[in-house]
């Protein structure tokens, strides 16, 4: 049953993008549900429909219908869950290769999302409708996504408040992140940058190096070399889409199982966020947290 919400715009939240605007009142809905319901003339401003990108204004009247069956919220799913740190503000993961971060169109069910929500809700569970339950989890939750094929560290937030300070640390840079990647042949250099844009080839559906797109930046530094291949550590210094395997193909060293850009068949996509250090929300204390490198990307056992 479709509901209606309307929103009177204050100072705070004038000149903000709609997009942005909605995004952040309803965190539990997906961004693509959103924006198909603003493009299908769901959404109104002062009884106009606007494009996603209209900026607000003082006292602008937003009218926003949406239909929450079950296929937008998030479905709690009582999947196992290695969780590395947990406090009341935030969970630190380790997610597995092969796991979603969060339900797709396709794929509604077994992602990351779907376990910790569960995990966040256990016990109101017990006595509650889940549709309900996970509505105050989900407006917080992700901050940053990994591939799916790639596995590693994620940081997840538990509130709202959480979520928008993490958020803002990303935006400028005071969260450090460093992955393994075990990649093709010997690179002889001890360390280096590549230096070089990435942007979306709209007709292949694909991300890759482009002369017209964002500047990305990956440092490397060579942790291991082996008869044919090199175990290498990574820091990116940006983060587009698919950066670190655009990157590694571009220099000639793709990373084992990411054959989308040339890389060999493997068990898995070679790939882990092994580390990563951020400021604690409440702001009291930096945090460090550092896993091993999974057992199927070692070469020496």
């Amino acid at each position: 049953m479709p509901e209606k919400y309307e929103f009177q715009i204050t100072e705070t939240d004038a000149k903000k993008r709609l997009d942005e605007f909605l995004f952040g009142r309803f965190f539990h809905v997906s961004k693509m549900y959103l924006r198909e319901a603003m493009r299908f003339g769901k959404c109104e401003v002062n009884g106009t429909l606007e494009n996603l990108s209209y900026k607000l204004r003082k006292n602008d009247f937003v009218e926003l219908e949406l239909d929450f069956d079950e296929r937008q919220i998030i479905q709690p799913e009582n999947i196992p869950l290695d969780i590395i740190y947990e406090d009341l503000e935030l969970i630190v993961v380790d997610k597995p290769s092969g796991m979603l971060v969060h339900p797709s169109r396709r794929i509604r069910t077994g992602t990351l999302l779907n376990a910790l929500t569960f995990h966040v809700n256990d016990e109101n569970l017990k006595t509650k409708n889940p549709y309900e339950l996970n509505f105050e989890f989900s407006r917080a939750g992700l901050v940053h996504r990994l591939d799916k094929q790639t596995s590693g560290l994620m940081i997840i937030a538990k509130n709202a408040r959480s979520h928008k300070i993490i958020a803002e640390h990303f935006k400028r840079k005071l969260v450090e992140k460093r992955y393994y990647a075990l990649v093709e042949g010997k690179i002889e250099k001890e360390m280096g940058e590549i230096n070089a844009p990435i942007g979306r080839f709209a007709e292949e559906k694909l991300w890759n190096i482009k002369d017209d797109g964002k500047i990305a930046i990956t440092n490397f530094w060579v942790k291991k070399r082996f008869a044919d291949s090199t175990l290498l550590e990574l820091e990116p210094v940006t983060g587009r889409t698919n950066q670190l395997r655009i990157h590694l193909a571009h220099i000639g060293h793709p990373i084992f199982g990411d054959e989308k850009y040339g890389g060999k068949a493997f068990s898995r996509l070679c790939l882990h966020a092994y580390k990563i250090n951020f400021w604690h929300p409440n702001g009291n204390r930096q945090m460090e947290f550092e896993i091993d490198l999974p057992e199927e990307m070692k070469l020496e056992h």
